[in-house]
């Protein structure tokens, strides 16, 4: 038996065991998630089709891990104005497992309702992770001063312990591979603004 989902404003054909990759849940690994918004249910001439949704139809899954989609990179050049701007995202993701396709009602078993119990110990977990840097001690830098960084990448960038132009300036090729990897910023990015650092950390 199949069913078809929407989640995040997508739709999703899965039957039980399937593992695909859907738009950002919230929980950890091993979180049992929910989904309501069932559009058709069955197979053959037994299929059930909703209006929208189907009545009493429900799709357990478990979450299997949380990560990011491959980088996107904008590039933006104005001609003869001196000006060009790059831009990296990494949209958020969950991979999920379907692990039952319930329909009449039916409430999902003891065991996934636990699993659901116990996201929000492990959520509080993953929101306590270390930054990728140490701050150093004394007054922060005016981070904004580096073009291409504006008053939101700096905040991100003091949440990750980088707060100053030393800082920037320092900056190797491994730890811009790390910032690339765990932050919405391009390698590209990160150099440009590791070279403007250096001036201003004189």
């Amino acid at each position: 038996m199949f069913a078809v989902i929407k989640t995040g404003g997508k739709q999703y054909r899965v039957a039980a065991n399937d593992v695909l990759t859907i738009e950002k849940l919230e929980g950890a690994a091993g979180d049992s998630v929910e989904f309501t918004e069932i559009l058709m249910v069955g197979e053959g001439a037994g299929a059930t089709v909703g209006a929208p949704f189907v009545e009493g139809a429900m799709v357990v899954a478990e979450v299997v891990e949380q990560g990011r989609a491959r980088k996107v990179i904008a590039f933006k050049k104005r001609r003869r104005q001196n000006s060009k701007r790059i831009r990296g995202h990494r949209q958020h993701q969950t991979v999920v497992k379907i692990t039952d396709i319930l329909t009449g009602g039916a409430k999902p078993s003891k065991k996934a309702a636990a699993k659901k119990e116990a996201a929000p110990a492990k959520t509080e977990a993953a929101a306590t992770a270390a930054p990728l840097f140490t701050a150093p001690a004394g007054e922060p830098d005016n981070l904004t001063k580096i073009k291409g960084i504006g008053p939101v990448a700096a905040g991100q960038l003091n949440e990750q312990g980088i707060t100053t132009f030393a800082q920037v300036a320092a900056l190797s090729d491994a730890d811009i591979t790390r910032i690339d990897e765990a932050m919405p910023f391009s390698a590209e990015q990160i150099s440009d603004w590791r070279e403007q650092a250096k001036a201003l950390a004189k």
